[in-house]
Order: structure tokens, then sequence, then C-alpha cells
């Protein structure tokens, strides 16, 4: 009778199998067929995929890469959240992140073809020396970046259904990146590149290609960025990716930051509320600069936000002793500010970044650099996500087999007990 049973229960699973394998591969099918019809243009904008800078490095060196398992319990954290769009830096053969973050994205989805998740795939630019004990030469680009744009080329035509969006080169022509600018020409020279490449069929017609720069390297800000390299590469592109960043401007452009006088009566945290809509303010104020330059010189492209966002932890120009921008209430107003405005302003935003990540400030645990993220390195939900921990959206997901906890234990006093409002703005009529 046993034997019988379980002769008769083989049959059942097997028939099972049988009958709802060609169905599952159907429905695998046509989610894939879909998810390589949609393009840039349909996700850019489209507040219904949400958009973040990515990279899912958790020690103090990139040299220990994450490993697969580590990036799909990310990817899961960040598609909770509603993100739909990625955005990675680079494809050098020595860091196999993006490489592996596709691989990743490609296993979730023939698991579940219901999972969603774009790339917007970074290759990085430098000029000739840069990073070494040798004086960079701006004016030379470097003989690495060929075989960056080979490899992030190839990437795209393997991974077409998610690769949707190219960038060449990240804050790569902005003057105060000393270390590694390049001429805009450099740039130039790639962007017609890639895009002699899909004229020819060599890459999706529908990818989009760019570069993601600050926003006064295309020319929304000082004049001498004001070329005639420039003006091509606006029309070249298919959009632009413009980086604006308040946060560092309470430093460096405080003005708009300082409470005004007329302020000075309020309570601390209406100060604080007010200021960080000026932030919002500011960073509109660089998108504006950009789009009427852009028009300025005959184009009218899309412009989108490739990099913001606020860091939680300064112990350097931005913490307590300097323009008091850093804490995680500031950031949370900051990113729920972006997110409403770039939602009803059809642009996405490209918010800096999901993840702490403390290899990019290693020897200075309280970097600024290291404190970007929304979540901390075990998961930690930061203020700007403690609606959505409310909202359950993270039950049972895990970041280094730690559950999705608000920081502070969800403690709002507790949390404010560490937030200042920034210094008082200098009175003009007051002499020194």
């Amino acid at each position: 009778m046993k034997r019988a049973l379980r002769t008769s229960l083989m049959v059942v699973v097997l028939f099972g199998a049988w009958s709802c394998g060609p169905r599952q591969t159907e429905r695998h099918s046509e989610e894939t067929t879909k998810q390589s019809n949609v393009t840039a243009k349909d996700i850019l904008g489209n507040p219904r995929y949400q958009a973040i800078c990515y990279e899912g490095y958790r020690e103090k060196s990139r040299g220990m890469q994450p490993t697969l398992d580590q990036l799909k319990e990310d990817l899961r954290i960040m598609s909770a959240m509603g993100i739909r769009i990625l955005r990675t830096y680079n494809v050098r053969d020595t860091l196999p992140h993006a490489a592996n973050l596709l691989r990743a994205i490609r296993e979730m989805k023939a698991v579940d073809p219901s999972f969603e998740m774009y790339l917007m795939l970074g290759a990085w630019i430098d000029c000739k020396n840069a990073w070494t004990d040798q004086a960079p030469d701006h004016s030379v680009e470097s003989e690495m970046n060929e075989g960056e744009i080979n490899r992030a080329v190839a990437l795209a035509n393997q991974y077409p259904d998610i690769v949707k969006i190219l960038a060449v080169g990240n804050e790569a022509m902005v003057k105060w990146a000393t270390s590694y600018y390049v001429q805009p020409s450099v740039i130039l020279k790639w962007v017609n590149h890639l895009q002699s490449l899909k004229a020819a069929g060599k890459l999706p017609k529908d990818l989009w290609i760019t570069s993601s720069d600050d926003f006064a390297s295309w020319g929304g800000g000082d004049a001498s960025y004001h070329t005639e390299d420039l003006v091509k590469l606006i029309k070249a592109v298919d959009y632009i990716s413009m980086h604006t960043y308040p946060y560092h401007n309470t430093h460096y452009n405080p003005e708009f930051w300082r409470v005004p006088s007329e302020e000075m009566s309020r309570p601390e945290i209406q100060q604080i509320d007010s200021a960080m809509v000026r932030a919002r303010d500011f960073a509109r104020s660089q998108y504006l600069a950009v789009k009427k330059y852009m028009h300025s010189v005959g184009a009218d492209k899309p412009i989108h936000i490739g990099e913001t966002g606020w860091a939680t932890i300064s112990d350097g120009f931005y913490g307590a002793e300097g323009s008091r921008a850093t804490d995680e209430y500031k950031q949370g107003l900051y990113y729920r500010h972006m997110r409403e405005w770039t939602n009803a302003a059809g642009l996405s935003c490209f918010y800096f970044e999901a993840f702490n990540e403390q290899w990019k400030d290693a020897a200075n645990p309280d970097g600024s650099e290291n404190h970007f993220g929304v979540f901390g390195l075990q998961g930690e939900a930061k203020y700007a996500m403690w609606d959505l921990v409310d909202k359950g959206i993270f039950k049972n997901l895990t970041r280094g087999g730690h559950p999705i906890v608000k920081t502070y234990n969800g403690d709002i006093k507790k949390l404010l007990r560490e937030v200042k409002a920034p210094p008082a703005r200098a009175n003009p009529s007051v002499k020194h």
C-alpha cells in the first residue's frame, strides 16, 4: 500500500511539474521580453521607477568584493523600498562589482520573472597619471579609459534587459576633482563613440548615453566651463545627468544655509525645517541653471539628477563645529523633499546612496564620505527609512544576518537631542 501510494504521488508530482513547466517557461519569456522592451525613456522621470546610487561594499577595502548573496540581500531591500533603477560607477577588471551585480539581478529574475531592476552603468574616466605619484595631466586621458569603455559595452550587450543607460565618467570634468579630471573633449570622444556603436547596431538602439557630472560641468555655474566642446557634448548625449550637493555647500557656499535673522526667535526645530526647504530649493536652483544654459546653446535634452545626498555623521566641515549640517533628521528631510520635488517635476533622482560604505575614508570612521547611506552597514534603517519600517516592507529581510530595524530604536526624541540648527546668518549691518 505504501509503495503504491508513493508511486501514485510520484506520478502526480511528475505530471504537475510537466504541466506547469511550459507555462512557467512561457511566463519567464514574456517577462524577459517585457523588460527588454522597457527603455530609458520609459523609466527616467517615471515615479514608479525610483532610482538610487548603489555599491555594495561592506568592508574597509574594495578588495573585499561583496558576494552574490550579499548583493541579492541588498537588491531585496532596495526593491522593497520601491527602487527600480540603480546607478553604478565603474567596470574595472579588478573590481567586478558591476558585473557581479548584473549577474545577481539576472539570477533573481530567473527565480522570479516579475523581479524588476535596471542599471545606469558607469564607466570610470581618468586623466593621465591619475591616482599615481606623478602629477595628473588633465589635458591627456588615461590609457585605461578605452578598456573601461569596452567592458561597459560588453556588459550592455550581455544584459540588454537590465542595462538601460551608459554613463561616461563620474564627476570627470569638474575641476575640483584634481586627482583625475579630464577635458570635455575626452568625454565627448567616448560619448560619440558609443552613439556610433548604437547607430551601427553594435549596442541596443534604445540605450541612452550620458555623462554624470557636477552641475557646474554642465554649464550651470562658472562661465569658465562654457566651452565649445561642452556645447557639443550637451548635443551628443541622450540626456544630462547632473549632480547637486547642497550638503557640501553648507560649508563652501553657506549663504542659503545659515538661519536668517527673522527666524532666530523661532524654535530650533522650525529653523532646521526651514533650512532643509532652502537646501531643496538650492538643488532646484542648480538644476534650473543647467537647464537655462542648455537652452541658451540651442539644445533641449531631458535633465535628471544623477547624484545628490546628505551624510549623517561628520567630524569635519559639516559637523557640530562646522556647518552643523550632519545628522539623520536632516538627511531624512532632504531625502523626502528631493523625492517629492523630483517626482512631481518628472525627474529621476539617483539618491546617494543606499548603504554606508566604510572604504571611502577607511582611516577615519567618522568621515562624512562613509555615512551617506540611508541604511547603515548592518542594515540599520536611518530616519529617512523609518516610515517604511513602520509599514512592514522590510519584514523578513536582513543584511548580514541583521534584521532591518530603526536607528535610535525609533526614538525620535533621542535622535533630536543630537540635532543642531544651522549657524546664524551674518548680519551685514554689524561691523567687525
